[in-house]
């Protein structure tokens, strides 16, 4: 899955949920659940994800909905191994990307 939102500072929470194809619930429970998201909240408690949030939370469900990690075992992965994941992981994406491009390419063909 690729998250394709526009380059900003701030996401809302409706617009994150949109990008995942989940329930604005579910980022709020990851939220609390994964200490690694930590989006701003403004004056009236509206929430306010960094780029930062997103990456993280690409990592999340790719751990949970692609690879069927438990909540738990994301937990535990992520604290033992995020340098490696989030690398092995960033080179996934880079590469999918790299791919819809070429297929993009040759149907133009």
């Amino acid at each position: 899955m690729h998250i394709d939102l526009p380059e900003k500072r701030y996401y809302s929470i409706g617009e994150v949920a949109k990008a995942f194809d989940v329930n604005a619930s579910l980022i709020r429970f990851w939220e609390k659940e994964f200490d690694v998201i930590q989006p701003k909240k403004n004056a009236k408690g509206n929430r306010k994800f960094t780029p930062e949030d997103i990456k993280n939370l690409e990592l999340i469900y790719h751990l949970v909905k692609e690879r069927g990690f438990t909540l738990e075992g994301a937990k535990v992965h992520l604290k033992e191994e995020k340098k490696k994941t989030l690398s092995n992981f960033e080179i996934i994406r880079k590469l999918q990307h790299i791919r819809a491009e070429l297929v993009k390419i040759k149907d133009n063909l």
